[in-house]
């Protein structure tokens, strides 16, 4: 029973490792932008417009704004 409850609290852990390697894989090329000014500007930027889009877009599907 030991053996099953070690292995069963080593997901977790796996979990946290693996969405912090993948995150940090994705944002390594940002990296080298954020080193120049108008670099990172222009990704901040984009990152921003990025995160508009999505949201004012959930929201229209989802009828969120809509008063009725």
């Amino acid at each position: 029973m030991q053996d099953f409850l070690n292995n069963v609290l080593r997901y977790p852990r796996f979990l946290i490792s693996f969405s912090l390697g993948v995150l940090l894989t994705l944002l390594s090329p940002f990296t080298a932008l954020m080193q120049d000014r108008r670099s990172a500007v222009a990704v901040s930027c984009l990152f921003v417009s990025a995160l508009g889009f999505v949201f004012f877009t959930l929201k229209a599907m989802l009828g969120l704004g809509v008063v009725q």
